[in-house]
């Protein structure tokens, strides 16, 4: 453990039973496995072809430029901040108890729902690679085990948690680009003209719907950063060190999917069989048409390593978020969620909450027509919801006169960077939530801001009637530079 670390968490008010046995390369993994540019591309890619045609790979550009703001602003915080659980201690610190309970509920649910969202877009393909048809019952068995395996694997501990990061990296990144450099030499059936024609995916009304509904695909790519700074105890050097993973992760995760989306859209060989619906699943009948029965199997292998380094790399950020937050006996349940393993460095009931609720809500689903698509909006939203919490905090702080002073700071731009990342934050929240089917039953048209509201709402009961904010005398609301002082009083 390096000094400069714990005197730097020893002035925050803490003192880390983690081991910093993560290296920069493994906490670079985690946020790029957890982002991972093959699982939201390869879930999503039909939806968002459907919805808006080829030009919707221009979402990835949108999305990626908004979260690399944020991911400036996450960096500052960081810095600053290097305590375990990401979004819930910086909200604590920048604003007050109140806001960060808030904060950590929507981020909490949106984790352990996001979770599930991914290994049930892995159940198919599991389902495929082992022989069996891809049907609701097979694909939710599948998600289950993939949840289960994850699990174990974050059991084990911080150093295998790293090399399976690691892993998880090579596979996916030579994955993406073996099987992408494939399809444009040998399957690419369109020239790069094609990204700017809609195919008609926008009927006979404006383009400009039709790309932000597609534009999903962009907005569920782009988070995951944020697991580099949910390990910030188990980092050596973490002010330096994750401000850079963060800033990596959208770099080159954004520049994989991107490649790997534009890849799938060159092969598919009928745009309009998939805009109408005729071609549902354009990702299995390329990968089959490019690779056979058995190479296809192959590439479906490497894709679901994908799937299982997000899967783990959602369930060590959702499990770190919970045992800062349970630290802090902000939560039902504290004393065993906060509870330690000495021998494995790791939070077990934590993390055991971060396997079972996911594997309940996919088990959940099979109640639900759609089902994927559900999870994947209510996921997103609530990560978006999380993630605005903090940067709105952080612009409130600025005005109130906090000046970042980690190792990372943006100087004089911090402030226009945190106006802007705002600025888009609500922006993408308003398109997640807008009804775009009017003939819907109107719970199904709304049903995005429906769980939003939901569970908001649930948060502010339990805050009122439970007030868990009040339980820890640790600071907060004191975001002052590093060698000021100002009181801390709980807010």
């Amino acid at each position: 453990m390096t000094a400069t670390a714990e005197d730097r968490l020893k002035d925050l008010g803490y003192t880390s039973e983690f081991k910093r046995d993560m290296s920069p390369w493994a906490n670079f993994s985690l946020g790029f496995t957890y982002l991972s540019p093959v699982v939201s591309t390869y879930t999503l890619f039909g939806v968002a072809l459907a919805l808006g045609g080829p030009p919707m790979i221009w979402s990835f550009v949108v999305a990626g430029v908004g979260q690399f703001l944020v991911a400036l602003v996450f960096g500052e915080l960081v810095a600053q901040y290097p305590v375990a659980g990401g979004v819930y201690p910086w909200a604590r610190r920048l604003w007050g108890t109140r806001w960060a309970w808030m904060t950590g509920w929507v981020y909490m649910i949106a984790l352990l729902v996001t979770i599930a969202s991914v290994s049930y877009g892995a159940g198919p393909y599991l389902a495929t690679l082992l022989g069996y048809t891809a049907n609701v019952g097979n694909t939710v068995l599948c998600a289950v085990a993939i949840i289960a395996v994850s699990t174990l694997i974050n059991y084990a501990g911080t150093k295998v948690l790293s090399w399976a990061a690691i892993f998880g990296f090579a596979a996916e990144i030579v994955g993406a680009l073996v099987v992408g450099i494939w399809l444009l030499v040998d399957n690419r059936v369109h020239g790069l003209g094609v990204l700017f024609d809609s195919f008609g995916a926008e009927g006979s009304g404006s383009y400009l719907p039709a790309f932000f509904a597609a534009g999903i695909i962009g907005l569920y790519q782009y988070y995951g950063f944020e697991a580099c700074g949910d390990t910030a105890e188990e980092v050596k050097d973490p002010g330096r060190v994750i401000p850079k993973a963060m800033r990596r992760t959208i770099y080159i995760g954004g520049a994989a999917a991107t490649f790997a989306c534009l890849s799938l859209l060159l092969a598919v060989p009928d745009f309009g069989k998939v805009i109408s619906g005729e071609d549902a699943d354009p990702v299995t009948n390329i990968l089959t048409n490019a690779f056979g029965p058995v190479g296809y199997k192959i590439v479906i292998g490497v894709v679901l390593i994908s799937f299982l380094s997000c899967t783990m790399s959602l369930q060590a950020a959702a499990s770190r978020l919970t045992y800062s937050y349970a630290r802090d006996k902000m939560l039902f349940g504290h004393k065993a969620l906060a509870t330690f393993n000495k021998k494995r460095h790791i939070p077990p009931y934590a993390l055991a909450l971060a396997g079972v609720i996911p594997a309940v809500i996919v088990v959940a689903s099979m109640l639900s027509t759609n089902a994927l698509d559900k999870i994947v909006s209510f996921a997103t939203l609530g990560i978006y919801l999380g993630f605005q919490m903090v940067v709105f905090a952080a612009l409130r702080a600025r005005l109130k006169g906090w000046t970042p002073s980690g190792e990372f700071t943006l100087g004089r731009w911090g402030l226009v960077v945190n106006v802007l990342a705002l600025a888009y934050g609500v922006a993408a929240m308003v398109n997640m939530v807008w009804p775009r089917t009017p003939d819907a039953p109107w719970y199904d048209n709304y049903i995005v801001i429906l769980s939003g509201v939901l569970v908001v709402g649930i948060g502010l009961v339990y805050m009122v009637v439970a007030k868990p904010f009040g339980n820890s005398d640790a600071a907060a609301g004191d975001a002052v530079p590093v060698g000021q002082s100002r009181p801390l009083q709980p807010q």
